[in-house]
């Protein structure tokens, strides 16, 4: 025991001497539009970072902002979290929008200078301008100081994000105390935020960030998959083409319209499940598939087609209720999903209004078919004879008197013997009854 005591009392020397090794810091990246995709990115970082127990998670932004539903669900996650979070805008990016509420919801926020962070006043989407409405504006701002408040910022700089547009560059918000940290690059921020004490769901913590290891948090494929299915476009297109694909098909199955249409129509219904929706714009839509059902069953020569087209054009318009998606969105989305919906809305109609007339129509086989026809006289004799019509011989009879040439036209059959009369243009006819 004696000579095992001497090592182990060394070796613990040695551990208690030695400096401990810096945690490491989980590091995801948020850019572009915020929508679903980023959420459960987010989600799996943080995830991640408890796993390694990290001595915190950092989220790099650039986003010109996002849908309000998967906004919300991040600064819940921020707020709740027991990890200390950073968020840092760094040089050649922006904050806006919904981003703005998220960088100023962590508990220590950064931006390099030459940034920008704020403007985060609601827009409403719709036909002719983008407009403000009041109600989200009100919700927002109460929205955006209580965030301010629980993190102990400027209040009042960060509510006129969204009732003022207001934006500040990197400077003023340090300076107003929107932000916490100035640095020109994210291993700066990492050095002046080490040592910082910052209150988690935990309790206190001091950050451990110096001399961090930084792992990288990928994108999972379920965000990816999310980020193309909650696509306010790409949600639209799929609303379009299920709507007039399964009308389409039932009125002609077996061509499998029907089953492309379900598909694209659940897809659709999953985005929308996901972003905020107008109802107005839902019912505009169902009056739109009432109003094409109505022109299939009735012979409107396609008035009520054309109200279908515009209807469910107005309510894709209406559709969505995102005020916290970036500016140009209010101005590119209206007139792409326009576009698309007028014209696959005018083709659809078109062939869908074809098929049914086609159906509608009596299918003429056997004696039928031949009535109205035209032939040639072969030869005739005592009111029978021959005659040609569609290159073959067919036995006739008739009350005039016919020659070889002339032209006869069937009236009706009785077996293999066609009833028929001269033909005579309809001027000449018109003529002699005058």
């Amino acid at each position: 025991m004696e000579k095992l005591l001497a090592p182990i009392l060394a070796i613990l020397c040695i551990l208690a001497f030695t400096p401990l090794a810096s945690g490491a810091i989980v590091e995801v990246k948020i850019e572009g539009t915020i929508n679903e995709g980023t959420y459960v990115t987010l989600e799996n970082a943080m995830e991640l970072a408890k796993e390694r127990n990290a001595d915190a998670l950092l989220i790099v932004v650039n986003t010109p902002g996002g849908l309000v539903s998967s906004t919300e669900k991040i600064i819940s996650l921020i707020l709740n979290s027991e990890i200390p979070v950073l968020t840092y805008v760094p040089p050649g990016s922006f904050s806006a929008s919904a981003g703005s509420l998220i960088v100023v919801s962590a508990n220590v926020a950064g931006m390099a200078n030459g940034t920008s962070i704020g403007a985060a006043t609601p827009i409403s989407v719709g036909v002719g301008e983008p407009r403000v409405e009041e109600k989200a504006v009100k919700y927002l701002a109460s929205y955006a100081k209580a965030i301010a408040e629980k993190r102990g910022r400027n209040e009042t700089a960060i509510e006129r994000f969204v009732t003022e547009a207001y934006s500040a560059s990197a400077k003023e918000a340090y300076r107003y105390g929107i932000i916490d940290v100035l640095a020109d690059s994210k291993l700066e921020f990492l050095r002046k935020v080490d040592g910082m004490v910052v209150e988690t769901s935990t309790g206190e913590r001091v950050l451990n960030t110096k001399d961090a290891e930084i792992v990288v948090a990928e994108k999972p494929l379920k965000a990816k998959v999310l980020e193309l299915l909650t696509s306010p476009e790409l949600a639209s297109i799929l609303l379009i083409i299920g709507i007039y694909g399964l009308i389409f098909g039932l009125t002609s199955p077996g061509m499998g319209a029907e089953v492309l249409g379900a598909i694209c129509l659940l897809l659709a219904l999953f985005g929308l499940g996901i972003i905020g929706v107008n109802y107005m714009g839902i019912l505009l839509i169902l009056l739109g598939i009432a109003f094409l059902i109505a022109e299939l069953l009735t012979p409107t020569y396609g008035v009520l087609g054309v109200a279908s087209i515009v209807c469910i054009v107005l309510g894709t318009l209406m559709l969505y209720d995102e005020p916290l998606m970036p500016r140009d969105f209010y101005t590119s989305f209206p007139m792409l999903v326009g576009g698309i919906a007028s014209g696959l809305g005018i083709i659809m109609t078109y062939a869908i209004v074809k098929v049914v007339q086609l159906r509608k129509m009596r299918k003429k086989v056997g004696a039928e078919a031949l009535i109205g026809e035209r032939g040639e006289v072969v030869i005739f004799s005592g009111g029978k004879g021959m005659a040609k019509v569609h290159g073959e011989l067919w036995r006739i009879e008739s009350e005039e008197e016919l020659s070889r040439g002339d032209e006869i036209v069937v009236v009706g059959r009785d077996g293999l013997t066609l009833k028929v009369k001269k033909y005579e243009p309809r001027e000449r006819a018109e003529e002699r009854d005058g």
